[in-house]
């Protein structure tokens, strides 16, 4: 048994109350949906054989813009979890393919926004049909029923739970 496993199974059966190990089963479930080569993964299966610009490395940018709408640099860095200069550059990746443009910020003159092109939303699109494809063909082998709890369930987790804002 590996490390990983020994610490998990320690936990697992440590002592801990049912509440406890529930808590701690969902944490890890959400560490590994967080792992940087997790979601590096998911991205490359996401943007394979799409527009050349849009890979690992691009996906969090166009996907977060599709999820704030117009955005600022910076805006969009801190929610998407990178750097502005990181974002800066794969949104200019973006921009030349054709995906998103910059417009002047309404509220601030000196300040440009991210947006969308319709190119770029038909790309979301289609990344965003993949994804849900790929659950639901998942999903699909789930007793009946189940997979309608676990959407509900997650979808409460999400919206109402400890890092709501």
């Amino acid at each position: 048994m590996g490390v990983r496993k020994s610490v998990q199974a320690a936990r697992y059966d440590g002592g801990m109350t049912a509440d406890q190990e529930v808590g701690a089963q969902v944490a890890d479930a959400v560490g590994q949906l967080l792992r940087r080569s997790a979601r590096a993964g998911l991205y490359r299966e996401l943007t394979a054989g799409l527009d050349p610009a849009v890979n690992e490395a691009t996906y969090p940018v166009i996907s977060g813009l599709a999820r704030t709408g117009p955005a600022t640099a910076a805006g969009l860095a801190a929610e998407i979890g990178v750097d502005r200069s990181v974002a800066s550059r794969h949104a200019t990746r973006l921009e030349r393919a054709g995906l998103l443009r910059r417009e002047p910020d309404p509220s601030d003159r000196r300040g440009t926004l991210l947006t969308l092109t319709p190119e770029g939303e038909k790309l979301i699109a289609a990344m965003r049909g993949r994804l849900a494809g790929a659950i639901d063909r998942y999903l699909a082998t789930w007793p009946p029923g189940e997979a309608a709890a676990f959407a509900g369930a997650l979808r409460r987790f999400t919206e109402h739970g400890p890092w709501t804002a």
